[in-house]
């Protein structure tokens, strides 16, 4: 090994470490880190502006009793049920501890399967004879820890790490083309959806995004394409169950200052995909600065008690 290759590993271990370490004693400490690195200055605590901030602010002083529970993909079922809307969860084959007692017998040739304290950890089964269970089982494994120190996002690492199967959700029965399921992230402040995110043709090194208000008005001027987050090169069709959507979100959304709703539509109907209180950890910058302000006016923070 080269030896340069050799210290900045080393570098990038001893950082890791070290993140990790301030995450555990210092969580404000690490956000800032973070915060300052991607954005060139820290979190103006005593008045969070935009969306960012105000996320960083809601991790450290905000009601976050449900959180946990809500970002966890197996218990947030039980919150979905509890506000009536079970007829949007996707159907459930199993759920279990570890890897090793994954009950593959009972599973059928097409599912999804996926670790439930994750993001974006799933795998998709399209013929469960041509599934390698040997690596799957090495793959979930690794899997089965604590997530959201590095990220700042300790609800996150509270949530009992488990493995879940469900329906694989026919992605050709949509209302445009896709590699993959439509994410309709319906963005929600003080309980009002209000913006739409769509995500499609996700793959390993890219998506396909396009910004929405609740009217179904397209905002490209609030998005910040890479090469990574591509703009959608088609017109999205308004979906047909948009309003079941809004409504759905709205219900799921109540009393919280902000969080992040997905959704998909396959069919015509409607299915709850997560909930989101610190969408990517508070650091997003793929959106544009106008919105980032905009939508964090939109966020009420809760006043402190002396």
């Amino acid at each position: 090994m080269d030896i340069r290759d050799f210290k900045n590993r080393v570098i990038n271990r001893l950082y890791r470490d070290y993140i990790k370490l301030t995450g555990h004693y210092n969580l404000k400490r690490l956000i800032d880190i973070q915060f300052q690195m991607l954005f060139g200055h820290k979190v103006n605590w005593d008045d969070p502006r935009d969306l960012n901030e105000k996320i960083q602010w809601l991790k450290l002083y905000g009601d976050r009793a449900l959180w946990t529970l809500c970002a966890d993909k197996y218990r947030v079922r039980e919150y979905i049920c509890e506000r009536g809307l079970q007829d949007t969860l996707v159907q459930i084959y199993g759920h279990w501890n570890r890897p090793e007692d994954i009950d593959w017998d009972s599973l059928p040739d097409k599912f999804v399967l996926k670790a439930n304290n994750g993001s974006g950890d799933i795998l998709i089964c399209n013929d469960k004879s041509q599934l390698n269970i040997e690596e799957v089982v090495r793959q979930f494994s690794g899997l089965m820890k604590p997530y959201g120190i590095l990220s700042a996002e300790p609800h996150y690492a509270d949530i009992p790490s488990c493995i879940i199967a469900e329906e694989l959700l026919d992605c050709s029965k949509q209302s445009v083309p896709s590699d993959s399921l439509i994410d309709y992230k319906i963005w929600c402040f003080d309980g009002i959806p209000t913006y739409i995110w769509v995500c499609m043709n996700r793959k390993e090194d890219s998506t396909e995004v396009a910004l929405y208000d609740i009217d179904w008005n397209y905002l490209p001027e609030y998005s910040v394409f890479t090469s990574h987050y591509k703009e959608i090169s088609i017109s999205v069709p308004r979906p047909v169950s948009l309003d079941k959507m809004i409504s759905t979100a709205a219900v799921l959304a109540k009393g919280h200052p902000e969080v992040r709703v997905d959704m998909y539509e396959v069919d015509g109907r409607v299915y709850f995909g997560e909930m989101t209180f610190t969408s990517f950890g508070g650091y997003m910058d793929f959106y544009s600065n106008d919105f980032l302000v905009e939508a964090g006016k939109k966020v009420t923070l809760p006043v402190l008690k002396k």
